[in-house]
């Protein structure tokens, strides 16, 4: 079965982080993730879920090594006091220099952390390098069906490199009711401006809400994910409220709870 994660914003209110993780872990979820947007320290942000849970995988979904190098990155893992045997480091880069960046960047790191690294892909030549170098990839903004399509050029990646490929994860946005969806879109538009982004739509030739799951009632929410089995080993739920509070989030928790 397709395992199941949930994700936040890192600027999040730090109880409605620790109240998610505690119900996430509670619930089944497999992993717990918060991004890195820069304005916000993801590593910080995630330690308070680390600190509220026992068994959980956690994520950083993803650190931008053009802006934080590896030796940065180390060191905020060991200042936060992550759990190694649970983190899921996740980085990226944008272009120019992406592919590059990303391979040195993942070397340095795996040598001087025993954890496992993630590797942020859009383009088929991201996707194949992280089937060549990392323990995970993580996809964004997709349709299912483009991520059996990308899935495949991490296979290839991993096949010419003669190693098993990574564990595969796809964020999903998902927004419950009408003025959750709204801000969806908002966030949609957002990337969508985002040159990497703008293309990577195009590629697909889809609108940003098309690869999210705008629900009118927590009904709705399973045979939305449904769509997602087989394309990837784990689909990551980020969470879209329309107000920032604990309630919102705890019901989109339950709303998509895993089994």
């Amino acid at each position: 079965m397709m395992a199941r994660g949930f994700a936040l914003f890192a600027g999040t209110d730090p109880e409605i982080i620790r109240g998610s993780a505690r119900e996430a872990e509670a619930l089944g979820y497999s992993s717990f993730w918060v991004n890195h947007p820069g304005s916000f320290d993801g590593l910080g942000a995630l330690s308070l879920g680390a600190r509220e849970t026992k068994s959980i995988e956690l994520g950083i979904g993803v650190i931008p090594l053009h802006t934080r190098g590896p030796d940065s990155i180390v060191q905020g893992v060991r200042a936060t006091a992550l759990p190694l045997e649970r983190l899921l480091l996740g980085v990226g880069s944008p272009k120019p220099s992406a592919l590059g960046r990303v391979r040195d960047g993942v070397a340095a790191l795996k040598s001087q952390l025993k954890t496992r690294l993630v590797v942020a892909a859009l383009g088929p030549k991201m996707c194949r390098l992280a089937g060549e170098v990392a323990d995970g990839v993580l996809f964004n903004w997709l349709t299912p069906e483009h991520a059996r399509v990308s899935a495949g050029w991490v296979r290839e990646g991993a096949g010419a490199a003669g190693r098993k490929p990574p564990t595969i994860y796809a964020y999903v946005r998902l927004a419950l009711g009408a003025k959750a969806g709204a801000k969806l879109g908002e966030e949609g538009s957002r990337y969508a401006a985002i040159p990497a982004y703008g293309a990577h739509f195009e590629r697909m030739g889809v609108k940003p809400v098309e690869t999210c799951i705008a629900a009118s009632s927590a009904g709705d929410v399973p045979l939305a994910l449904g769509r997602w089995q087989g394309a990837v080993d784990e689909v990551v739920v980020r969470a879209i409220t329309a107000e920032d509070t604990l309630a919102q989030h705890l019901e989109l928790l339950r709303a998509a709870r895993p089994g």
